[in-house]
């Protein structure tokens, strides 16, 4: 047992890291301050306590929610790649598999297993389970811009069209918030926000 705790203990502690990976999006309550990966996981698995009525189809929340804390720690070693960069997105695959496989490998077998197929799911966007957790993933930093005049949309110069095209995929678990969120692509664009 003791070996175990260690094992675990030894990946909480690797987590701290977390906490220092910036993305591009401004948190709305602190001007100038990049959000770092934590505090999104922590933020957009809040929304899937608080939305999962609005998922196209019924959903089990607790594992919507591992999934959300789990996304992103692989980060830890491969970065965060912003999203509308596609060459930059298309690397990160190969190294996120290997941050997988190492993280997840801090854990005691069994736990590693179920952590990393979880994470795994996620990733692969097919359950319904992980259709809304993408579908929350993606519509986190759309607020988030929304909220702070396109903040880095306008520094990164994205346009409409990435921003659909990129986004889309909301509505494979939420039709309801890809309404939402064309809605702010639309808003946004008219504001100058997002190239036309």
């Amino acid at each position: 047992m003791n070996d175990r705790l260690e094992q675990q203990l030894s990946l909480v502690i690797e987590l701290d890291q977390l906490k220092s990976v910036l993305r591009r999006t401004r948190v709305k309550s602190a001007d100038k301050r990049l959000e770092n990966s934590a505090e999104h996981s922590w933020h957009v698995a809040l929304m899937a306590v608080l939305m999962s009525e609005h998922a196209n189809q019924p959903v089990d929340v607790s594992r919507v929610v591992k999934m959300l804390l789990l996304h992103d720690i692989v980060e830890i070693d491969a970065g965060d790649t912003f999203v509308y960069d596609t060459v930059a997105s298309e690397q990160q695959e190969e190294k996120e598999l290997a941050a997988a496989k190492r993280l997840f490998g801090l854990l005691p077998h069994d736990q590693a297993e179920e952590l990393k197929a979880l994470w795994l799911e996620f990733e692969s966007a097919k359950t319904n389970d992980a259709k809304f957790a993408k579908a929350l993933d993606r519509i986190i930093p759309m607020l988030l811009n929304y909220h702070n005049q396109g903040q880095s949309w306008q520094e990164h110069g994205v346009t409409r069209q990435q921003a659909i095209s990129v986004n889309s995929r909301i509505g494979d678990g939420s039709t309801a918030l890809w309404e939402k969120a064309q809605q702010m692509i639309e808003e946004a664009t008219l504001k100058g926000w997002l190239k036309a």
